[in-house]
């Protein structure tokens, strides 16, 4: 029986209807995560689609329509229709003619199932007709997505060969959807695991950031671990990193912080701010990542004692995620906004101090007081400031 994909709002978009009558629903069908998602009941994001239709064909039938494109992987077949709804990525059916683990040689196809065949995994490779809904299945994914099984299209090492990230996409869907564990897929992948020495480092953090951004990645970490998967791309993380990421699974569950794959990358680290700094290059992290992670490899056990001025000293983000790798409650930061200290240099130069080396003294000193006795209002500060000035002049 012909399965017939469920009503979905993004189906029911007259956006996307637009887009199929401009291109005609034969030369259209939904690709890849919106099928795959909506069959599951989970949210779509984005909507793909292919079509037998060349680049140059769906650019001249969308600009005839008055539609905006973006040729943003012509080189492939991409073309990105702008529409309303957002955007749909629309990729000529294709064919792999050569690859190198890396980068893939393409040639345009006519027939579906060898678009289908290129694919990934069985439950990529799911096409809905843009009219009728009904499903088309190559390779047996609907049986797969059922068992919550991530199975390789045909060849797993064959199919890893072709492109070695394909490796870490297997444990992040894995994680995501996986709840029948293949042992072909698992075998190639860590049979073929030195293999992702020769992928570009901004593809490996990608997708590792991205494992790390689902709800529990911790048992597929441990198993990339154990399977010889993890030590090539983060060496760092040992035993004790992985339990360590659990904890803190555990302690965002109970404080119910959501997941931010950067502060559970740095559970995977051990605790030193130049070993931190090195990963963030190597992974070739932004500039502010990396100033995020070193700041939680410097985490401290007297951190969870002194909340408030850890986020003054560090940011309120920071401070609660250096909490949160201590096990600790960040609720003595909910709901709180960090001071802005309320004295100047000008004030204390006012009072007959000589600009220089002194002002700022003087001016760090009752900073640290003032942190020190939590904050207290700007009277407080003055009363500091007489202080300060009246030792200054102790003989």
């Amino acid at each position: 029986m012909q399965q017939i994909l469920p009503s979905a709002p993004w189906t029911q978009r007259d956006d996307l209807a637009s887009l199929v009558g401009v291109l005609g629903a034969d030369n259209l069908r939904w690709v890849g995560g919106a099928v795959r998602d909506t069959l599951l009941g989970d949210a779509v994001k984005d909507v793909d689609a292919a079509t037998p239709l060349l680049p140059e064909d769906v650019m001249e039938r969308l600009a005839a329509a008055d539609i905006r494109t973006v040729p943003t992987g012509i080189d492939h077949g991409t073309v990105t229709a702008i529409l309303p709804g957002g955007p749909v990525e629309i990729t000529t059916l294709r064919k792999d003619v050569s690859t190198d683990g890396r980068r893939a040689t393409v040639a345009f196809a006519g027939e579906w199932r060898d678009d289908a065949a290129r694919r990934d995994f069985t439950i990529n490779a799911l096409y809905a007709d843009p009219k009728t809904l009904a499903i088309s299945d190559f390779f047996g994914g609907l049986e797969d997505l059922e068992a919550r099984r991530v199975r390789f299209i045909g060849d797993a090492r064959e199919r890893i060969r072709e492109d070695h990230l394909r490796i870490l996409r297997y444990f992040r869907f894995q994680a995501r959807f996986g709840a029948e564990l293949d042992e072909e897929a698992e075998e190639a992948c860590a049979e073929l695991a030195e293999t992702l020495k020769g992928l570009s480092r901004e593809r490996v953090a990608m997708e590792l950031l991205s494992l790390l951004a689902l709800p529990d990645p911790a048992p597929t970490i441990a198993r990339m671990r154990e399977r010889g998967v993890l030590p090539v791309i983060l060496s760092e993380a040992g035993k004790a990193e992985v339990a360590r990421l659990q904890a803190l699974i555990a302690s965002e569950a109970r404080y119910s912080i959501a997941p931010d794959p950067l502060r559970r990358l740095a559970a995977l680290l051990p605790p030193v701010a130049t070993l931190a700094e090195s990963v963030a290059a190597r992974l070739r992290l932004s500039r502010a990542q990396r100033d995020r992670l070193v700041s939680l490899a410097r985490r401290q056990p007297e951190d969870e004692t002194r909340a408030r001025p850890l986020a003054y000293e560090e940011g309120l983000d920071n401070a609660r995620d250096r909490l949160l790798l201590a096990g600790a409650d960040p609720a003595p930061l909910q709901d709180w906004h960090v001071p802005q200290f309320p004295l100047k240099g000008g004030a204390i130069v006012a009072r007959g101090v000589g600009a220089g080396p002194e002002v700022a003294r003087i001016l760090q000193g009752i900073e640290a007081r003032w942190v020190e006795e939590g904050f207290p209002p700007e009277a407080r500060v003055a009363e500091l400031l007489d202080e300060a000035l009246n030792a200054r002049d102790l003989p």
